[in-house]
């Protein structure tokens, strides 16, 4: 996988921001497994490796856009489900995305989708996870502070739906429309607590006979990179 660097000898500017300026949109990519959890495989590849690919890629693009974005991940490491959605809610993160190729048992599907949380998911599940999550809010009595984050979890998932819609219209656009999935709604654990609009998203069957071929190339992990990140430039538009 090619990085991009910073050209030797380039400086960084040392202008200070103007007081009232208005901070960049934070977004937390998230590439699905990682280290000793490799997802699944096909045509040679890992799931990990797919995954941390496109996700590098999402973010340089997002990078030149003037959004910042952090990654649970920059390389081949191990993390829990939880450890992903606290570095989003600690930031605290605009936007996360969580990026995940999909495979069948009869390694016959193929197609891409993009999952939002149920509401019980939204509302027990995430209520459940008080009790191993510390809240976000410093100096905030916390009982308040996870009624807040309650409150957030709840009305974000709005925009997380708006944000799915935009994520298969841009996939749809660049991939095809036989293979658009949709929109679905599952407990997701790895978007379990996010305070902030949360997405997963399935860019393809890394199983599948052709389309598996497909996610190894370097050309289409660019074609997901640029709806992955035009979806999300646009949710931040508005």
């Amino acid at each position: 996988m090619l990085l991009g660097f910073l050209a030797l000898g380039e400086r960084a500017s040392t202008a200070a921001p103007p007081a009232d300026a208005t901070p960049p949109a934070t977004v937390v990519l998230d590439p699905g497994h990682g280290g000793s959890n490799g997802g699944t495989r096909g045509h040679g590849l890992n799931e990990k490796q797919v995954t941390l690919a496109i996700a590098h890629q999402v973010a340089t693009r997002l990078r030149a856009q003037g959004i910042r974005v952090e990654m649970t991940r920059v390389a081949d490491r191990t993390l829990t489900l939880r450890q992903r959605v606290v570095v989003a809610d600690k930031i605290p993160a605009d936007l996360f995305v969580s990026i995940h190729a999909n495979a069948s048992p009869t390694r016959t599907q193929r197609g891409f989708e993009t999952f939002v949380l149920t509401p019980r998911a939204v509302d027990i599940d995430g209520r459940a996870l008080r009790s191993d999550t510390l809240t976000t809010r410093p100096g905030v009595d916390p009982e308040i502070a996870h009624m807040l984050d309650d409150v957030e979890r709840g009305s974000s998932q709005w925009e997380a739906a708006d944000l799915a819609m935009r994520m298969q219209q841009a996939l749809r656009d660049r991939r095809g429309t036989t293979g658009d999935r949709g929109v679905r709604q599952d407990s997701q654990h790895v978007l379990l607590g996010a305070t902030m609009p949360a997405v997963l998203v399935e860019v393809g069957f890394l199983d599948h006979p052709v389309e598996g071929k497909e996610l190894a190339d370097p050309a289409v992990q660019g074609q997901l990179a640029d709806a992955i990140s035009s979806a999300i430039i646009d949710q931040l538009a508005d």
